[in-house]
C-alpha cells in the first residue's frame, strides 16, 4: 500500500511527549522537532497485528512468542547478513536497560567507561549514575562530518585503563554509519586492551543512501565474544511507546551476568510490544522503504533551504537516522542564549547541543521525521529568527 506521509495528525490529545510542548519548552506555540520520534503513522501490519491482538478481551502475563525470537534471526540474516542463535538473544524493554545492565554486568564501581562526545545525553548519566567513572574520546569534526581519534581512544583503553566502550552506531547526534574499517580498528583497540563494547544500534535500519550498517559483533567471533548489541524496532518502526526491544549476546559468560544485573532492572515488554516487534521486522518492510524515501527527500530540503536561507548555521549531514546536526556557532550566541533563542524567538524546540556533551556547546539537534508542511514551517520560523537577529546585531 501507499503511505500518506504529508498528512498531519494532532497528537497532542494523546499525550505524546514530543508535543508536550508547555511542559517542556515552557509555551504552547512551539513547533516540536525534537525527541527522535517521527510524526508518521505505523506501518498498517502493525495496526493489524495489534488490533487481531486486542480483540482477545484477556491480557495478562505473557511469555515471549517463538514467532519473536524467530522474527528477529531472519531479519538480522536477512538485512545484515549476521546469523544468531535463539540463545543469544534477550528480549528488553528499550535500549537503555540494556545499556544500563550492560554497565553494571561488565564493569565495577570506579572503572572507566568511554563515551565518543558529543552524544545520546543518557549515556553520561548510565555511567555516572552507576558510580563508574566517564572517559571521553572526543569525536573530531573534520569538514562538517564527525571523525574517531583513535589515538585518543588507545589512550584511554591502553593508558588509563578504560573496561568498555558505549558505542553508538549509527552515532546520535551526527549520524555518522561507521565503516567496516572504523569499526574493526575501533573494536581492536578497546578488545586487545581487556575492554568491552556495548553497542547501541537502535538507528541501524534508518539508512540514506548509499550507507551500510554493520553490526558490531558481526565483524568476527573477537568482536561477539567481547560485545553486547542493542537494537530495537522502535526508531526505524516509530513505535518507541511499545518498549520493545533487543539485546543480542553471543558470549555466554556475558550473557549470564547480563541476566543476573536484569533481573532487578528491568521486566519484559508488554503483550502488545512483542505483537508489535514481531509484525515490524516481518512485514515492516513496505512502510520501510517509502518513509526511508521521504526522510531522504526531508534530510535534502532541510540542508538546501538553511544552506541557502540561514547564514550562521551549518548543517551536517547525516548518512543515518532523521537527525540534523546544526552548528550554530556562527550566530554568536553562549549555549544558554541559544536554547532560549530557538524557544523563544524562532519558537521551533529542537535538542540543545550541549546536553550532548560539552562537545556540543554551540549546536543544535533537529528533527525531520515530520511532514514536509511542519518541517517548512519550523525552517520558516528559524530563519526569519536567524534574519532579525542579524539585523538587531548591526
Amino acid at each position: 500500500m501507499i503511505y500518506d506521509f504529508d498528512k498531519v495528525y494532532d497528537r497532542r490529545k494523546y499525550f505524546s511527549s514530543k508535543w508536550a510542548v508547555k511542559e517542556v519548552f515552557g509555551r504552547e506555540d512551539i513547533i516540536p522537532m525534537w525527541v527522535a520520534d517521527m510524526d508518521f503513522p505505523v506501518a498498517q501490519p502493525i495496526l493489524d497485528a495489534i488490533f487481531e491482538r486486542a480483540e482477545h478481551p484477556i491480557f495478562g502475563y505473557t511469555m515471549i512468542p517463538p514467532g519473536v525470537y524467530e522474527s528477529i534471526i531472519e531479519r538480522l540474516d536477512r538485512k545484515f547478513g549476521w546469523k544468531v542463535e535463539k540463545e543469544w538473544i534477550m528480549i528488553t524493554p528499550g535500549v537503555m536497560p540494556a545499556v544500563n545492565a550492560g554497565v553494571i554486568a561488565l564493569t565495577e564501581p570506579d572503572d572507566l567507561v568511554v563515551l565518543q562526545s558529543p552524544v545520546y545525553p543518557p549515556f553520561w548519566g548510565t555511567i555516572e549514575g552507576n558510580e563508574r567513572k566517564t572517559g571521553v574520546n572526543r569525536l573530531k569534526l573534520i569538514d562538517n562530518r564527525y571523525e574517531i581519534d583513535f589515538d585518543d581512544l588507545e589512550k584511554q583503553f591502553k593508558v588509563d585503563g578504560a573496561k568498555a566502550l558505549i558505542l553508538c552506531s549509527p552515532h546520535n547526534p551526527g549520524g555518522r554509519v561507521w565503516s567496516k574499517e572504523e569499526l574493526v580498528k575501533m573494536g581492536d583497540i578497546v578488545i586487545d586492551s581487556g575492554g568491552v563494547v556495548i553497542s547501541d544500534e537502535i538507528h541501524c535500519e534508518l539508512l540514506l543512501k548509499g550507507y551500510e550498517h554493520i553490526p558490531f559483533a558481526s565483524i568476527n567471533e573477537k568482536f561477539a565474544m567481547n560485545s553486547i548489541i542493542c537494537f530495537a524496532p522502535s526508531k526505524t518502526f516509530n513505535i518507541p511507546g511499545f518498549h520493545a526491544s533487543v539485546a543480542i549476546i553471543p558470549n555466554e559468560k556475558i550473557r549470564d551476568e547480563f541476566n543476573k544485573t536484569r533481573q532487578g532492572l528491568m521486566g519484559s515488554p508488554g503483550i502488545f510490544g512483542l505483537v508489535a516487534m514481531e509484525a515490524a521486522f516481518r512485514y515492516g518492510d513496505e512502510w520501510l522503504e517509502q518513509v526511508l524515501e521521504y526522510i531522504e527527500e526531508n534530510v535534502d530540503y532541510a540542508i538546501s533551504y538553511i544552506e541557502s536561507n540561514i547564514p550562521g548555521i551549518v548543517p551536517m549531514r547525516p548518512e543515518g537516522t532523521y537527525l540534523i546536526w546544526l552548528d550554530c556557532r556562527g550566530l554568536g550566541l553562549e549555549p544558554e542564549e541559544l536554547n532560549e533563542f530557538f524557544i523563544n524567538e524562532a519558537r521551533v524546540g529542537l535538542n540543545a547541543g550541549a546536553t550532548f556533551g560539552p562537545e556540543g556547546e554551540g549546536f543544535m539537534r533537529l528533527n525531520v521525521g515530520c511532514p514536509r508542511s511542519i518541517l517548512t514551517e519550523g525552517l520558516d520560523r528559524i530563519a526569519q529568527s536567524v534574519a532579525n537577529l542579524k539585523g538587531n546585531a548591526k
